[in-house]
């Protein structure tokens, strides 16, 4: 029998399908996988193995039975560790919520449920999702399956180095400036961020509810476009979900594969490439352009001016989003709770004791910046000008897709670095490699970072774009490309990492 953790995961599920092997088999295989690597990578905060084999025996029954199942019945997956999992630890990665255990599902776990996927466990993230390199996690930091000296991106390094090291086919993850495509691209897998409002927050721990999206994260377009298909869909517990019926994206996904690019226009955005980006990363991308362009895709360039000031525009957004969010976490309610070395027990020594207690470095830089920018006297002039900002980028994306049917940029500007980059001194270093990401987030427009080969034997990430609500049209496009680039010998990727 082949390694079942290799294969993607509608391979699987047609294996099932057609009784090549069970879904008990599938998941043993995983957890065994999980078993092995995991205490070394870290990407799993709680590995869920009796609730994962009860999902899968479950599944085998139905199947026996002649029951019809759905598409990925028995195929494992694993959620952020941000999601809520009643009677399943819901950690956020901080000592806040250590020993939290949600009375709750969320809506997107719940359809992953509903889908008979095994839940192989919760993965390691930057707590409260705010970061980028999976560093900020009060469990530790996951390391990169291309080399454990590297970070694997964040906030969703856990998920993204649970599906490249082959502890699980799928992962759910969420993306509120790149937390999902950026760690795909420094791990050589698929993610993506659907249209704002597609998919269901409800009982994700919010970071900046604006902008907050779950997402896929796989190693194949295909496989990324089924599990999405799983997760959206209107949700009437969630007041910004879109009441619109889901497309099939998985068929648009096989459209594409099977059509290719031939006269699809893709956008090159201007502002994302040139001074600042490395030179292997845009090798790797121009090598990726004219490998569209040989299978039929037309090369544009768009010019997105507004994306100059999107990045200072989401650094004031995002923290006064995370400053009111964050405000629920004062030791009375849940979670934490941390009382004062000396002097007189009040609700303002004890609240100060437990956030002095359980957030991290990150999380308290973000709060001070956010509650400065919603001040008396700087709301105006910070958050209400960043708000300024934040449409004039959608009215820079809404002109550009007259010209393109898709946009495109390199994911990230760099591959994945090495730990201590970061500087606690500099965090600024680090929020610049989420400039590619973060437009789409202000603008509330799909995008997936797929593949596109390697840059010094680490894998780019190659993102693509397009309007809100055609999701459809990026799994498309996502798999033309993935096709195109597989014909001039740059994927798959993860075929060329090393074993851990």
């Amino acid at each position: 029998m082949a390694d079942l953790t290799r294969l993607s995961a509608l391979d699987l599920a047609q294996g099932m399908a057609a009784g090549d092997y069970s879904s008990t088999e599938v998941t043993r295989a995983h957890l065994d996988r999980i078993a092995a690597v995991d205490e070394r990578l870290n990407a799993f905060i709680t590995v869920t193995a009796d609730t994962a084999l009860a999902t899968a025996a479950d599944v085998d029954r139905r199947r026996a039975a002649g029951e019809e199942l759905p598409p990925l019945a028995g195929v494992p997956v694993t959620h952020k560790d941000l999601i809520s999992t009643s009677g399943i630890p819901t950690t956020a990665g901080s000592r806040m919520l250590a020993d939290f255990v949600p009375p709750y599902d969320a809506t997107v776990y719940r359809k992953t449920q509903a889908a008979h996927m095994p839940l192989l466990g919760k993965t390691n993230l930057d707590e409260f999702a705010m970061g980028s390199t999976t560093e900020h996690s009060a469990f530790g930091r996951t390391l990169n399956p291309w080399d454990p000296a590297r970070v694997p991106g964040g906030s969703s390094g856990g998920a993204a180095a649970s599906v490249a090291a082959y502890e699980a086919p799928l992962s759910v993850g969420t993306d509120t400036g790149g937390s999902v495509r950026q760690p795909a691209a420094f791990t050589g897998t698929v993610g993506v961020k659907p249209t704002y409002g597609s998919v269901s927050r409800y009982g994700v721990i919010a970071m900046t509810s604006s902008m907050d999206q779950v997402g896929p994260v796989a190693r194949t377009v295909a496989d990324a476009a089924a599990l999405h298909g799983v997760l959206a869909g209107h949700d009437r517990f969630d007041s910004t979900s879109l009441p619109e019926a889901v497309p099939d994206f998985t068929a648009a996904a096989r459209a594409g594969a099977a059509a290719g690019l031939a006269g699809k226009r893709l956008g090159v955005i201007k502002q994302l490439q040139g001074e600042g980006w490395e030179p292997g990363v845009l090798a790797a991308f121009r090598a990726a352009l004219d490998a569209a362009e040989a299978q039929g895709a037309e090369i544009v360039e768009v010019d997105l001016p507004a994306l100059s000031y999107a990045l200072d525009a989401y650094y004031l957004i995002m923290p006064s989003e995370v400053s009111s969010n964050l405000a629920r976490y004062d030791g009375m309610r849940y979670g934490l709770r941390a009382e004062p070395e000396s002097g007189t027990v009040t609700a303002e020594t004890v609240m100060a004791a437990t956030r002095a207690a359980g957030f991290g470095a990150e999380v308290k830089r973000r709060i001070i910046l956010g509650t400065y920018a919603l001040s008396a006297g700087y709301y105006d002039a910070y958050y209400g000008s960043a708000q300024k900002v934040r449409t004039l980028v959608q009215r820079d994306f809404a002109r550009a897709f007259e010209a393109a049917d898709a946009l495109v940029s390199p994911t990230a500007p760099t591959t994945a670095y090495e730990f201590g980059a970061e500087s606690a001194d500099d965090p600024m270093a680090l929020y610049l490699g989420d400039i590619a990401t973060i437009p789409a987030n202000l603008a509330g427009i799909p995008g997936m970072s797929l593949p596109a080969g390697l840059a010094d034997g680490l894998p780019v990430g190659f993102q693509l774009l397009a309007p809100a609500r055609e999701d459809a049209r990026l799994y498309e496009v996502g798999a033309g490309l993935e096709t195109a680039l597989a014909s001039a010998g740059a994927g798959p990727v993860l075929a060329s990492a090393p074993e851990l």
